[in-house]
């Protein structure tokens, strides 16, 4: 069976979409893109330098912007602080009492938790905000009246 370039290009683009399914490497699908480009100059009936070429520029390209966007684009809060995995983040305890290492435990969510100041200054009773969860431990910040 003979296959023409244009269908070794599509089938390239369709080997690299699926590696970017099964890895989740954006990049990949940057290099389909450049696969594709040399597909389509494949059908316009151009050289296979041509086609190596532009595919080379599309994907280089794509895969250059890709990384400069990723450079520039602000970096997400590790997982232990950040609200969009842990839902506990933001919540505000009630903390009564205070050990001398900084240490409460505190009634949450219908269980008691342990707790640590992360604070700045000494640790008060009172209402504190969680900042982040390390393991079973909530760690606070006094909350800020508004």
């Amino acid at each position: 069976m003979d296959t023409s370039a244009s269908t070794a290009w599509w089938l390239l683009t369709g080997v690299l979409v699926a590696a970017e399914l099964a890895t989740g490497t954006f990049y990949l699908l940057m290099l389909a893109l450049g696969a594709a480009a040399g597909a389509i100059a494949a059908h316009l009936g151009l050289g296979s330098s041509l086609q190596i070429g532009l595919a080379a520029l599309a994907g280089g390209g794509a895969t250059a912007a890709w990384h400069y966007h990723r450079m520039r684009s602000p970096r997400s809060a590790p997982a232990q602080s950040n609200r969009d995995v842990n839902l506990d983040i933001g919540q505000t305890v009630h903390v009564p009492a205070w050990k001398a290492d900084g240490s409460a435990r505190v009634p949450y969510r219908g269980a008691a938790w342990a707790v640590r100041y992360a604070g700045p200054g000494t640790p008060a009773p009172g209402d504190h905000v969680i900042v982040a969860v390390q393991g079973s431990e909530l760690q606070v910040a006094p909350a800020t009246s508004s």
